[in-house]
């Protein structure tokens, strides 16, 4: 299972976002590979995944879309949500 936040560097919720992310990635480690994608250098990614406003966070197993968000989140809601997918 892995997560990917779609982000950019001039958004400013994704700089909101950025620190709950990492402290998420190191806490589950073992079990959740959490992964950044920069819209404006990864557009085709981007489209796969029909991003139309930013952050975007897709929490994956395998090819299967199995939750996301748009917008910001609240750590605790993030933490539940990899649960799930660990």
């Amino acid at each position: 299972p892995f997560v990917i936040d779609f982000y950019a560097d001039w958004c400013g919720p994704c700089k909101s976002l950025t620190p709950i992310m990492d402290k998420l990635a190191t806490e589950f480690k073992d079990d959740v590979e959490i992964v950044k994608a920069n819209v404006d250098q990864q557009r085709d990614l981007a489209q796969k995944f029909n991003v139309r406003s930013i952050p975007a966070v897709f929490f994956m197993e395998g090819n299967k879309i199995k939750d996301s968000f748009m917008g910001l989140n609240s750590e605790t809601e993030i933490r539940k949500k990899i649960k799930a997918l660990a």
